[in-house]
């Protein structure tokens, strides 16, 4: 099996990510000393500053955080829900919107990253905030790469920044050039006076972060909907927030454990996908050949319905979840597996419950040059140390592109609002206080030696496919993680996208060029519409795993060369 790199192998420390530097600065705290978890702090602090075009400071944060001595992980749960002034009637009847626009003040939900990578820290980190805040802050000052992707993001958005987002213009233009230093100061100033604070979580929530925050609310806004708005974003909303620490839910598959957090996100559809395929015979069938598309695809477009129809907050919604991972419902949903590819959106009826699923929006309105629907824009990072720590984290929103950004702090705010309906009675309808069903799925597992891994990957509602496709890879084929990671890839989009203007494709799969034209051609029989990508586009997978004898292993994702492991 070709690879891009070898699979890094160690007993000290293994750190994957999306950035090269972020995994250096993971490296950096583990060989100071630190753990898994002040690593992962300080990593992810990194890539709000190197990659502000996939996450942010205003964004979002689910991580899956399995200490050494537990049996079983938790999840932390920092995604910020809807501002108590946000509900239907608000946007629909007053405002006039069919959805929740895909940019803009209001589509801002509460920012929960900061929250959460707070949390880890103080619950299973060793270190002070200083010490791992320290090298974002010299990055936003001293300066970091200009990634031509960066470059990218900020060019479709550039004439929006001049003509009305003019405080994302201060920031971001004149336009870099790939290659060229791009710095952050105001940033490094927020992170610098945050450390002065007696207590940085109070600065933000409830001090002059907040303040900030919510004094630029109050100006109306270019957004995706072609129209101007304020954000609903208010004090309560902020200082009564705070992370959870939840259960995580998980399924057994061929002697393997996988953990994902609840139905508040995707997650879910990750095992729904592991219970289908548990009854086909995919060790028979040839990695990345026709039958192994086809069958991977039509499960995933089974599961995705189920998400539809079904997958809420819990707090808000009652979510069939047993019935949805249990065998019993996934050996009567896999009898609609066939032969060729299914056109329709067909969500099962668990407990006898009958399924809804969303009404289409048609010609949502998209203001041109104000954002852009997204595929990726998120980041990724795991980590495992020499005591057995591991966790595996998907940080995002708060994208330069999603929001104006807010002058005195150096971020802006966070998009996921749109994810929301603006239709009663769906498990993902909007409400107050309601947390979206995010896209971020981080993934961690214990294969049957009892061997730990963390992966996961950016890429919004392929993260559970492409994740699929590695951990699949590595399952049944034994590649080791460089190498199923390197695997074509694929995915499917035959179900309404998460992001503004939800869009569905039907029949969709896009595949990898490499897979080869047998495979190409064996889809287009089976009546997909295959999307051909290029070689080496799909997915952006990392991975670290534990032996049980104690080797550490990490493997991270070569497209877009930016990912990397590192590691001893």
């Amino acid at each position: 099996m070709f690879t891009t790199r070898p699979e890094l192998q160690g007993t000290f420390g293994m750190v994957a990510s999306t950035h090269w530097l972020a995994s250096s600065v993971g490296m950096a705290v583990l060989e100071r000393g630190g753990n898994a978890f002040d690593a992962a702090v300080a990593a992810g602090f990194t890539l709000q500053v190197v990659e502000p075009h996939l996450n942010g400071p205003g964004g979002d944060l689910p991580a899956l955080v399995w200490p050494a001595g537990r049996e079983r992980p938790l999840v932390l749960c920092a995604q910020g829900p809807a501002p108590r002034a946000a509900t239907i009637a608000r946007y629909r009847d007053e405002l006039g919107l069919d959805l929740v626009p895909g940019t803009g003040p209001l589509s801002a939900v509460v920012p929960g990253a900061f929250g959460g990578w707070l949390a880890l820290l103080r619950e299973h980190g060793t270190m002070e905030l200083a010490d791992v805040l320290l090298y974002a802050i010299h990055y936003a000052e001293h300066g970091f790469p200009v990634l031509p992707s960066i470059a990218g993001a900020i060019r479709n958005v550039e004439q929006l920044f001049r003509d009305d987002w003019t405080t994302s213009a201060d920031l971001y233009l004149p336009l870099p050039e790939p290659g060229s230093t791009a710095r952050n100061p105001v940033l490094a100033q927020t992170y610098r006076r945050l450390l002065d604070e007696a207590d940085p979580v109070e600065a933000w929530y409830r001090g002059f972060v907040a303040e900030e925050i919510l004094a630029f609310q109050e100006r109306a806004w270019l957004d995706s909907s072609g129209e101007r708005h304020t954000g609903l974003l208010a004090e309560d909303d902020l200082s009564g927030w705070s992370p959870t620490w939840e259960e995580p839910v998980a399924v057994d598959y061929q002697g393997w454990e996988v953990f994902k957090a609840g139905p508040w996100s995707q997650a879910p559809v990750f095992l729904q996908q592991l219970r289908l395929l548990e009854g086909l015979d995919l060790g028979a069938m040839e990695q990345g050949s026709a039958d192994w598309i086809h069958t991977i695809t039509e499960c995933a477009k089974l599961a995705f319905a189920d998400r539809e129809a079904w997958y809420g907050d819990p707090g808000f919604v009652d979510v069939p979840l047993a019935t949805l991972l249990s065998r019993e419902y996934a050996d009567e949903r896999r009898r609609l597996v066939g032969e060729t590819s299914s056109p329709d959106l067909l969500p099962g009826s668990p407990d006898g419950r009958a399924p809804r699923l969303p009404t289409p929006v048609e010609d949502a309105p998209i203001a041109a040059g104000v954002g852009e629907p997204t595929r990726g824009d998120t980041v990724h990072l795991d980590v495992v140390d020499r005591w057995g720590n591991l966790v595996s984290a998907t940080p995002s929103g708060g994208w330069l592109w999603g929001a104006p950004t807010i002058p005195s702090l150096g971020f802006c705010l966070g998009t996921r609002a749109q994810m929301f309906w603006l239709e009663e009675g769906l498990p993902s309808s909007l409400a107050p206080g309601k947390r979206p069903r995010t896209t971020l799925s981080p993934t961690v597992a214990r294969r049957p030696d009892g061997a730990r891994y963390g992966l996961g990957t950016p890429g919004g509602d392929q993260q559970d496919q492409w994740t699929l496709n590695t951990f699949l890879a590595h399952a049944h084929h034994g590649l080791d993680l460089q190498a199923a990671i390197d695997a074509p890839g694929h995915h499917s989009e035959a179900f309404p996208s998460s992001f503004y203007p939800r869009e569905t494709r039907q029949r969709h799969v896009a595949v990898e060029d490499r897979a080869g034209e047998e495979a190409l051609a064996g889809l287009r029989g089976r009546g997909h519409e295959v999307e051909v990508s290029g070689s080496w586009t799909l997915g952006r997978v990392s991975a670290v795993s534990r032996d049980p004898d104690g080797r550490l292993r990490a493997g991270a994702n070569p497209r877009g060369m930016q990912g990397y492991a590192t590691g001893r």
